[in-house]
């Protein structure tokens, strides 16, 4: 029988099973995380647990935090498990189960005044973000959007604020004038200059209540760049099946991922940090280069397999992997036109980094889905596909390969795969790209002018002759036989 996950069971966790090696009473929060999900809690908590492990830097603890009310579900588990959880690491042929437990406690999600006051705490000196890239209130053009409902909200109210923006500034101004030196804000998604992002939309929100804020939020909190890597798909009764019967463990809420791992931060943190350096964190004097290649190459790559992918009804990443024509695409793709527009990055080979790139997206243990990476096309494709659209445009570059994979996606929104299945909503916008999808099956270019998107990219008459080509392919010949036409060049 597998033992239920807690604090009181972790001396009797198999053998297979490694339990945290250090004392989980001596910790102290220094770090509120909002967006407590699988990624996170593979990445981030795992480089801590790892710290811990070390005999040090036990002040540094994790308290979660979040403005969902869903969010209390996982929650709930996490308490009910002592806020221990499994992490599993998986190679093809290997895979090791470990329990995480540099997590200290969890704010009940939505209860702002409980949230402001644990970042009003002098003790946290860090909070940290993983909240999507649709999380960041940002336009077409990266900007800062004030006009979005819930910024339009917070700034009416900026003492009953609901965004994760509007706490942290309730945060910050209560230590302000408690005299408490500002937390770091450090986020770990995936946004090009993520930290000079933040530090936007941040400032932005607090411009639009009081400027003066703004300028002190400007003048004194710090919010350094990083790059994350590591491939986490969700979790679902698979995996708490694989660890109950593989491990032993039961556990509500594990979490499964690749063993590959990768961290890049600049080190601006005026209050301290943890000693992530001694784990495995890599930090430089400037993020952008590292963080340019991952978005482009891994990212980007992510999303030319998804598509067709999800057309072709494929259900595991490492399936279409499998298939010759998706394989062959995202290699034509990477070194043709992805690639040559990722500048140099500092003792990195960046072909040799994609050859990694195609082993980690071929293991056939992760279980990653293809509809996990087709999820949130209309904020993923603005931030993974379409700079290295436009930079290639500017360079004179081919973008045919890139036009393909916005075809595929518009082709995806139609809402049927190429065997006539329903694909069920999977875009926080499903229905306005379900309803212009259809109509550019009779006019492509109506796809690309969704301005919110593409911006200006309709009017770049080698991008859309090319796109208007490949839907229209798509939509008579099925996409493996568009596959072989952009193959055979």
């Amino acid at each position: 029988m597998a033992i239920r996950l807690s604090a009181a069971t972790l001396s009797d966790l198999p053998a297979t099973v490694t339990a945290p090696g250090y004392d989980r009473s001596v910790l102290t929060p220094g770090i509120v995380h909002f967006g407590v999900g699988n990624f996170h809690r593979a990445h981030q908590a795992m480089y801590l647990d790892t710290l811990f492990a070390t005999g040090r830097d036990h002040d540094w603890a994790l308290v979660g935090a979040g403005v969902f009310a869903g969010e209390a579900q996982g929650r709930a588990v996490l308490e009910g498990q002592d806020w221990l959880y499994t992490l599993v690491e998986q190679e093809a042929g290997r895979s090791a189960a470990r329990v995480i437990g540099s997590y200290a406690g969890f704010v009940p999600p939505a209860d702002g005044p409980a949230i402001v006051a644990q970042l009003a705490d002098p003790a946290i000196r860090i909070v940290s973000l993983t909240i999507t890239e649709g999380g960041y209130f940002l336009d077409s053009n990266d900007a800062f959007d004030a006009a979005h409902p819930a910024i339009v909200a917070d700034a009416a109210a900026p003492d009953a604020p609901k965004t994760v923006f509007g706490l942290m500034l309730q945060g910050l101004r209560a230590r302000r004038d408690a005299g408490i030196a500002p937390f770091t804000v450090m986020c770990c998604d995936n946004i090009p200059h993520n930290g000079a992002v933040t530090r936007r939309t941040l400032t932005g929100l607090a411009r639009l209540s009081d400027p003066a804020f703004a300028d002190w939020v400007e003048g004194n909190v710090a919010f350094p760049n990083s790059m994350v890597d590591r491939i986490t798909p969700a979790t679902g009764e698979r995996e708490r099946e694989i660890l109950r019967t593989e491990f032993g463990v039961e556990d509500g809420w594990p979490v499964f991922c690749e063993d590959f791992t990768q961290w890049v931060l600049e080190d601006a943190f005026p209050l301290g940090r943890p000693a992530l350096e001694d784990v495995g964190v890599q930090f430089v004097p400037d993020v952008a280069p590292y963080e340019l290649m991952k978005l482009r190459i891994l990212n980007g790559g992510h999303a030319a397999i998804a598509y067709p992918g999800g057309l072709m009804d494929v259900h595991f990443v490492h399936e279409a992997m499998e298939h010759p024509r998706i394989r062959a695409f995202l290699r034509k793709l990477e070194e043709t036109e992805i690639i040559p527009n990722v500048p140099p990055v500092p003792d990195t080979d960046t072909a040799a980094y994609f050859d990694t790139i195609e082993a980690r997206f071929s293991n056939p243990k992760i279980g990653d889905t293809i509809r996990r990476l087709c999820l949130d096309g209309s904020n993923r494709q603005p931030k993974f596909i379409l700079p290295t659209l436009r930079d290639a445009l500017k360079a004179g570059g081919s973008v045919t390969g890139l036009a393909l994979e916005s075809a595929l996606w518009c082709r995806y929104c139609a809402g049927t795969t190429d065997s006539g299945a329903e694909i069920a909503p999977n875009d926080p916008n499903w229905d306005a790209l379900q309803a212009v999808a259809i109509e550019a099956k009779a006019r492509p270019r109506a796809w690309l002018e969704q301005r919110a998107i593409y911006g200006d990219l309709a009017d770049a008459a080698p991008f859309a002759e090319a796109f208007g080509h490949w839907l229209r392919l798509l939509w008579a010949d099925g996409t493996e036989a568009t596959l072989d036409a952009y193959l055979a060049g």
